[in-house]
């Protein structure tokens, strides 16, 4: 048994996730499947469709740039608009429809997931030059998320 972890930024594994830099900051192998941690370096493209999740609760930390959350609808028109500047911590229970994308150029975000196990979609996924969501919903309903609605636009 673990006595516990301390990971630095940059200590963590790698990955490219479409064309955004994801690092894996904790992984559910590690946690016994009760977290899973990610350092994400996003842009206004890398935003994902508004979605929900079945099976985990969903945080974020703002680490830098300011970033927009759409949270509780099933359309972005609908949704309540919050704006994160760094330090903000945003908080999505499962069955909450949710998206972000930068209002910044870029931004860094600690994504956090309770239980883990939401890892294994975003490294089967790989590098791409864009997003194609909707190609991979079959793999996104094997994970426990919906796709509701678009992207916001970049």
């Amino acid at each position: 048994m673990s006595i516990g972890l301390v990971r630095n930024p940059g200590d963590g594994s790698v990955f490219r996730y479409y064309h955004s830099e994801i690092e894996q900051v904790v992984s559910t192998t590690e946690t016994n499947g009760a977290v899973t941690v990610s350092r994400l370096n996003m842009d206004r493209a890398g935003a994902p469709p508004l979605h929900s999740h079945s099976r985990e609760d969903e945080s974020w930390v703002i680490l830098s740039g300011r970033v927009r959350f759409w949270l509780g609808s099933t359309s972005l028109d609908k949704c309540d608009v919050y704006d994160a500047e760094p330090g903000a911590y945003i908080y999505a229970p499962r069955f909450v429809p949710h998206t972000l994308q930068p209002v910044t150029t870029t931004a860094e975000v600690l994504v956090i997931n309770n239980p883990g196990a939401l890892e294994g979609y975003f490294q089967s996924i790989g590098a791409d030059d864009e997003r194609h969501d909707t190609d991979h919903v079959d793999l996104l309903a094997e994970y426990g998320v919906t796709v509701l609605d678009n992207p916001p636009p970049a």
